[in-house]
């Protein structure tokens, strides 16, 4: 799972069971805990500690989110407090506690490898309420004040797969592809650049994929790992190699530019290649070549956390929302999208929000050759699959992703999908 970008912490002051306003300088729905008092928008400071800052694409979508919600909340931009570029280390435990002694009673992070931290600083003060994005270990941490939250991101990444689904399908059928385009099975060759072999990752990739199936069956897909999060020029070389082994698609679960930036140059070249990008609208960066990204409205989130803390209720041990509450979306669709593909998105969103369309339906991929009808998923970060605590993820036909908790936990290798590193 990724580092789930942007860290925020949020600051709220209990005193006499009301928040009182405590002084904050800048710097650089499951089960929850509950709330006390009702101290208003002006009593309710946030703390935010971000993985980046905003030019990197995930960190600028949380900033965005946050500073919306806030105005949603009318709580004043000076109540919030921000934490840029902070690692996914100690210093993520250091900015938690320089947030609690500014007064902050409420701190948000937002990458995965902020978690441990975020937990630490949750267990040595117990009457601060910490938010980690993207997490997973919230529910099993015995910590009132701890809590994780991320979206059904995988929603969208498998709209974003239909998008891709129909341009493979007008590029085959208009005979634009070569036979480098085709795998030793005559499936055409689409690539995927990924940060990490995180569920995070192999969740959205595998949305993607089958996102892309649900157009156009006969695909087969390479995913290869940067171990970066936001690395252009990794993420450039990898989209290149990807391209020279013949994929026409190149998809992303990496928050830079170099990917997208990387097919427009070689479509311009005249290589087909098209992209689809995360987190932001890439058509500045590839005005030819990008399709569109899957991104999150992180907005939806942070207002219902903000007015929680406002109004003194609970907050969710473990949020995960999509397109039904409007918490993810597809960008602007690029010029160089295949004719109908808007009325194929609005069928698969509308599908997705109706529950006709469920996106790891297990009758839709195999692993091994096999179709499954049982996967546990691991509640404790053991891996251990003997344990008592994990718990059945497939029921009635499909894998209920981010229902067992916040963060994605889909980490099945299906067939039709190769890592290559």
């Amino acid at each position: 799972m990724k580092k789930r970008a942007t860290v925020f912490a949020l600051c709220l002051t209990l005193l006499l069971g009301v928040f009182s306003l405590a002084g904050c300088g800048e710097d650089g729905g499951k089960a929850g805990n509950e709330g006390s008092g009702d101290g208003g928008s002006s009593n309710v400071k946030i703390g935010v500690i971000l993985v980046g800052d905003k030019n990197e694409g995930y960190t600028a979508a949380h900033i965005e989110g946050i500073e919306k919600a806030a105005k949603e909340q009318g709580i004043p931009a000076e109540n919030v407090i921000w934490k840029y570029s902070v690692k996914e280390d100690e210093s993520c435990f250091d900015a938690a506690v320089d947030l609690v002694d500014q007064g902050c009673t409420a701190i948000f992070s937002n990458s995965y490898g902020h978690q441990s931290f975020m937990q630490q600083a949750a267990a040595d003060y117990p009457d601060v309420q910490f938010v980690a994005m993207t997490g997973d270990t919230a529910a099993n941490s015995g910590l009132s004040n701890f809590h994780n939250a991320f979206t059904n991101v995988y929603e969208c990444r498998y709209v974003s797969g239909v998008v891709a689904g129909m341009k493979v399908k007008e590029l085959v059928e208009a005979g634009k592809l070569s036979p480098e385009n085709y795998d030793e099975n005559n499936k055409v060759r689409i690539g995927y650049v990924g940060a990490y072999p995180y569920a995070e990752v192999v969740s959205g990739y595998t949305a993607f994929f089958l996102g892309i199936q649900s157009v156009y069956p006969d695909v087969s897909m390479e995913v290869t790992y940067t171990n970066s999060w936001f690395d252009i020029t990794a993420e450039g070389e990898a989209a290149n190699a990807l391209m020279s082994d013949g994929c026409v698609i190149i998809g992303q679960h990496a928050d830079s530019t170099g990917a997208p930036t990387a097919v427009q140059n070689a479509l311009k070249s005249g290589k087909v290649a098209y992209s689809v990008g995360y987190n932001v609208d890439m058509l500045n960066v590839a005005p030819d070549a990008a399709l569109t990204s899957a991104t999150n409205n992180w907005s939806v989130y942070y207002s219902y956390a903000f007015g929680a803390l406002k109004n003194g209720s609970a907050i969710a041990t473990d949020w995960a929302e999509g397109y039904a509450s409007g918490a993810v979306q597809i960008t602007t669709l690029g010029s160089s999208v295949a004719a109908g593909t808007d009325a194929k998105v609005k069928e698969a969103e509308d599908a997705i929000k109706s529950g006709s369309l469920h996106v790891f339906d297990a009758s839709k991929f195999t692993v091994g050759g096999k179709k499954l009808d049982s996967h546990k998923v691991d509640m404790n970060g053991d891996f251990d699959n003997e344990d008592p605590e994990d718990k059945e993820a497939i029921w009635d036909g499909y894998f209920h992703e981010s229902e067992l908790r916040a963060a994605p936990s889909f980490d099945l290798r299906i067939d039709g999908i190769t890592e290559l590193n």
